[in-house]
Formats: structure tokens, C-alpha cells, sequence
């Protein structure tokens, strides 16, 4: 073979393995082609829906954004309230103490605790009077009656008594003053009537002074049997305006109705208040007034037996009288 042979067949061969080549790579970058799309149609809006995620884990329930100011309007009132539960519960006293209720309350039931504040100063005051009157009244007779009973005549328990106050000492200057007007009778009659006489001037100076003494524990007793209905009325009228409270409010809630009752009920609680105290101060008043008129009687039963033992001396001849005294 000749050189221009050999040289042509290597072009040829050089050629066909060129043509080759080129038509293997161009599958292999069709197929790159078609694959790419498929590779990259999830990449293309990877970014965007990495954007919001990445803060998911770092965000805490503290950092939560907060709701907008629209979604509280759409949520359900609580405890069952209807959508008037605002405007209802501005009505409400926020002070629910018995000074705030007292203030909240209506205007009868207003008058009814002030009567029976009244009532209960009241009573504290006679207690606290009557206490010292009682005190000092049965201290003065029991004096009395001690001088009565350790007295020879009734002359020497005038003169021990003097001009001092009380009923005892009333009671014996009463015996002498009787004596004294009856004296002219004793020359021609006995002494019976004079004993009769002084036994009844001492029984209207005893009650006399037990009826100074119970001054006042009368409105003991009427404070104590009336002071509960007052309360009941005031309770009464309470719960009837808080009926009418809820009938226009429209609704059963518990801190609607509550307050209402509440102040009705203080009134029935400050009449118990004024109830009580004055019932037990009753009682204690009758009976320590009940022991100061047996001070009394002791005394006047004194005088009565001084009085007798002076109209025997009397018929004692002069003699025997001045020996005994």
C-alpha cells in the first residue's frame, strides 16, 4: 500500500471514531438535561418554605405572639354570661365589706341598720349607766342595812346615818317622822296603828326606790324581743329588690345575685347584733336589781322591828327604860 493510502485511512478511522464519540456524549447530556428539571423542581421553592421554618423550634411558648385585640369579641363570656355581662357586672358593688354593702344597699334597708346601730349604742349606754347605778345603790344599802340591823333604837340609827342618801336611810328618817306625828296618840292608844303606818310609809319608799332603780331596763326588753323583726324586715326588703334586680338583669349568675342577698342578709345580722347583747343585759339588770330589793327589805324590816322595840320601851316604867338604854 502506498503512503497516501495508509494516511487516508487513518483520517477515516480518526473520523469514524470522532462520530462515534460525539454520539455517545449526546445522550448522556440529554439525560442530564431531563434529570435536571426533576432535581431542581424541589430546590426552587425549598428557600421558601425554609424561611418560616427555621424559627419553629426556637420560638417558646413565652415568645408566642400575642392574640390580636379581635379574638377576645368572638370568645363565649364566661360562666355562661350572655353578651350584657359587662354592663352588668359595672353594676356590681366591688366592695363587698359590711361598710361597702351598707353603702350599696337600698335606702329602707339603709334606715333599718341605722335604727338598729342606734338601738344597739343604746344599749351599751344603760349598760353602762344602770351599771353604775346599781352598783353604787345596792353598795349604800347594804351599809344601810348594816347600821339598821346593829342599831339599838331608832334614834341611834338615825343619828349613825345622818343626812346621808339612799333608801335606808330614808326609811329610818320616814319611821321617825311617823313617830314624831304620832306622838300625841300614843298617851291614849296602843301602838298597833303607829306600826301599820310606818310599815306602810316604808313599803312605798321601797318601791319607790325599786322603780327608780328599773329605770330603763324596760328598753332592754323592748330592744331585745323587737330588734330581730326590724332585721327580718330589712331582709325581706333586701331580697325583694335584688329579685327585681335579677328579673331585669336576665340572668341567674352568682356574682349578680350574691351581692344583693348579701346586703339583705347584713340587715337580719345587725338586728341579732342588737338583740342579743340587750337580752343578756336584761337579765343580768333584773337580777341584780331583784338582790337590791332584798337589800331594801332587809332594811325596812329593820326599821319595823326598831320602831316596835321603842313603843315597848314606852311602856316600861322610866326606870327599867333607862337601864336597857
Amino acid at each position: 500500500m502506498s503512503r497516501n493510502g495508509l494516511f487516508a485511512a487513518l483520517a477515516a478511522s480518526l473520523i469514524l471514531s470522532t462520530g462515534i464519540a460525539k454520539a455517545q456524549e449526546q445522550p448522556a447530556t440529554q439525560a442530564q438535561q431531563s434529570a435536571a428539571p426533576a432535581v431542581q423542581a424541589p430546590v426552587e421553592p425549598a428557600p421558601a418554605a425554609q424561611a418560616p421554618a427555621a424559627p419553629v423550634p426556637q420560638t417558646s411558648a413565652a415568645q408566642a405572639p400575642a392574640p390580636t385585640p379581635a379574638e377576645p369579641s368572638v370568645q363565649p363570656a364566661p360562666n355562661g354570661a350572655t353578651g350584657e355581662g359587662p354592663s352588668i357586672s359595672l353594676t356590681l358593688p366591688y366592695d363587698l365589706s359590711p361598710w361597702g354593702m351598707f353603702m350599696n344597699a337600698d335606702i329602707v334597708v339603709k334606715a333599718v341598720m341605722v335604727g338598729l346601730a342606734f338601738a344597739s349604742l343604746v344599749t351599751w349606754t344603760i349598760w353602762l349607766a344602770k351599771s353604775l347605778e346599781v352598783f353604787g345603790g345596792k353598795l349604800r344599802a347594804r351599809r344601810a342595812a348594816d347600821v339598821i340591823g346593829n342599831a339599838a333604837t331608832l334614834m341611834q340609827a338615825g343619828r349613825e346615818l345622818g343626812h346621808s342618801g339612799g333608801p335606808g336611810a330614808l326609811l329610818v328618817r320616814a319611821a321617825e317622822e311617823e313617830r314624831a306625828l304620832s306622838a300625841g296618840a300614843l298617851d291614849h292608844a296602843s301602838g298597833d296603828g303607829l306600826k301599820e303606818r310606818v310599815a306602810s310609809r316604808l313599803s312605798r319608799i321601797e318601791a319607790a326606790a325599786s322603780r327608780r332603780m328599773s329605770r330603763g331596763t324596760g328598753l332592754l326588753a323592748t330592744i331585745g324581743s323587737t330588734a330581730p323583726f326590724v332585721g327580718l324586715f330589712g331582709t325581706v326588703w333586701g331580697i325583694m329588690n335584688a329579685f327585681i334586680g335579677i328579673s331585669q338583669a336576665q340572668t341567674t349568675n352568682l356574682a349578680v345575685v350574691a351581692p344583693g342577698i348579701a346586703e339583705a342578709l347584713l340587715a337580719t345580722a345587725m338586728g341579732l347584733v342588737a338583740a342579743i347583747p340587750a337580752v343578756v343585759i336584761y337579765n343580768v339588770f333584773a337580777r341584780s336589781i331583784a338582790g337590791y330589793r332584798q337589800i331594801l327589805a332587809d332594811a325596812s324590816a329593820g326599821v319595823e322591828r326598831l320602831v316596835s322595840r321603842d313603843l315597848d320601851f314606852r311602856t316600861v316604867p322610866p326606870a327599867a327604860a333607862i337601864a336597857a338604854e
